[in-house]
């Protein structure tokens, strides 16, 4: 248990201290998410938003595709984009590999059916006599569909923040498209891997409490505006 405490001491050191490698990965992290998350956000909730609202043919099978991809192993997407961005790839001439724009790539890929199946639950939840009353009193299209975002709000940022939280703690997109590569393409989790691998638990223990505090503070942004619905 000794090393465990000495583990915590030495993690509070570091993170007080400002080291530069662990805050690295911290800045690594931080920018490969929002790039995902920017894009999946722009993708998904409108996808998601269609197919909770709108009846169409084949609406039930493209439902339940979606819902498989949110279990997509992150393995098995590194593998896909690894493919297409590698230097033999048809992406490859772009240099896309061991970047943190290739990361964001796949964990972008990791997140959109995330957003797009819980923004769809979402709308499928509202309430069935919104758009007939809104429709009845002649509201235009663009009225109605931004009535009905407003009320699915709180949904939609639930399906935000889950993908966020996905995209923060894989490992396998990253390790394999970003090749763990210190300075560069560290991220959190992977230098929590390497570190623990090597011994070094104080930096694995250092970041994995940053880890903790970005859920935490993930968890207390969702609670702060649930007060607003």
């Amino acid at each position: 248990m000794d090393f465990i405490v000495e583990g915590f001491l030495k993690a509070l050191q570091l993170i007080l201290s400002g080291d530069p490698e662990t805050y690295s990965a911290v800045k690594a992290t931080i920018h490969v998410s929002s790039l995902s998350m920017l894009v999946s956000l722009v993708a998904g909730i409108p996808a998601g938003f269609a197919l909770g609202y709108f009846a169409f043919p084949g609406k039930r099978g493209l439902r339940l595709v979606v819902d498989t991809l949110m279990a997509l192993p992150t393995v098995f997407i590194g593998l896909v984009v690894y493919a297409v961005i590698s230097s033999r790839g048809p992406l490859g001439s772009m240099g896309l590999l061991f970047t943190l724009e290739g990361m964001a790539i796949g964990q972008a890929i990791l997140a959109f059916p995330v957003v797009a199946a819980l923004s769809a639950s979402a709308v499928e939840s509202m309430d069935s006599r919104l758009r007939p009353t809104l429709m009845s009193l002649g509201v235009s299209r663009t009225r109605l569909f931004l009535t009905s975002l407003r009320e699915v709000r709180f949904g939609l940022l639930v399906a935000s923040l889950n993908a966020y939280g996905r995209v923060t703690t894989e490992v396998g997109i990253s390790m394999m498209v970003g090749g763990n590569i210190k300075w560069h393409t560290r991220t959190i989790t992977t230098a929590i891997a390497l570190e623990t691998g090597k011994g070094m638990f104080d930096t694995g223990i250092a970041l994995g409490l940053i880890l903790l505090l970005i859920a935490f503070a993930v968890n207390l942004s969702l609670s702060f505006l649930r007060k607003f619905e």
